[in-house]
């Protein structure tokens, strides 16, 4: 039985980002996607236009009937639309931590699209601080650690300060302006850094991807610092290998698995 992957997130019908990102990314690694959506958005390869999230009641209601059948091997949250899926999507962690109190949750904090358009209809920030304390690892990327600290701008306390709600933070480089992308991980053990050759062009749906790979091979059993490793390998190597379907950011190639990419 391949393991399962429990991941709330919103629909792109780009299939660039969010649930389609998810599901073709865990797949690709050797687990099973479980789609739970949290919101349906209108938008292309660039731009959100608009975002409905989901009654919070039906997002209970899909996670329900999965994890009473399913056993559940990881969780990944990326958009959960507003405050009441936020809350939907904490009781059920906690239902899932009751049965595995070591289940790991990678928490992608979107609070935004690459563009700046909003993926909330509410404030995102509430919805993050009540996820925050669940999560086994959170990944934002620069501007959103920035926002989740107060504005803080400075690395180094930003890792502290998301510390004290999460034992493991990845802090991400690709909007950095250093020549390479420089990925940062902070544990209550001590940091490591990993670095990346910078490519050109924009990309839809990178964080998704990740994210989403290293809630794959955190469910198939590899310890935090090797699912870190592999799944920033596997998404360099579907960036590298990405491709356009319209002017504008590129689409990642999940296709590839790590044995293509050793």
């Amino acid at each position: 039985m391949r393991p399962s992957v429990l991941v709330f997130a919103g629909s792109d019908p780009s299939s660039g980002a969010g649930v389609q990102a998810d599901i073709q990314a865990i797949a690709a690694l050797g687990a099973h996607p479980l789609s739970v959506i949290t919101a349906l958005t209108v938008q292309d390869n660039d731009r959100v236009y608009q975002v409905q999230a989901v009654s919070a009641q039906l997002v209970q209601r899909q996670a329900q009937v999965l994890i009473e059948k399913i056993d559940v091997a990881a969780v990944k949250i990326g958009i959960v639309g507003n405050r009441a899926n936020a809350e939907a999507i904490a009781e059920t962690i906690k239902l899932l931590r009751e049965r595995k109190p070591d289940l790991h949750v990678v928490l992608d904090p979107v609070l935004a699209s690459g563009h700046g358009d909003t993926l909330s209809q509410d404030n995102p920030l509430q919805a993050m601080a009540m996820l925050l304390p669940l999560a086994t690892i959170i990944t934002p990327n620069l501007p959103e650690a920035e926002v989740l600290c107060g504005g803080e701008r400075r690395i180094e306390a930003q890792a502290d300060k998301l510390l004290f709600q999460c034992p493991n933070v990845l802090i991400k480089g690709g909007h950095g302006q250093e020549p390479d992308v420089v990925n940062r991980w902070y544990s209550h053990g001590g940091q490591h850094t990993w670095t990346w050759p910078r490519l050109n062009g924009h990309f839809h749906g990178s964080g998704c991807t990740l994210a989403s790979a290293i809630a794959a091979l955190l469910a198939l059993g590899k310890p935090m610092s090797e699912a870190l490793e592999s799944a920033q390998a596997y998404c360099q190597h579907a960036l590298i290998s990405s491709y356009a379907i319209a002017d504008g950011q590129r689409i990642p190639d999940r296709s590839a698995t790590l044995e293509n990419n050793a």
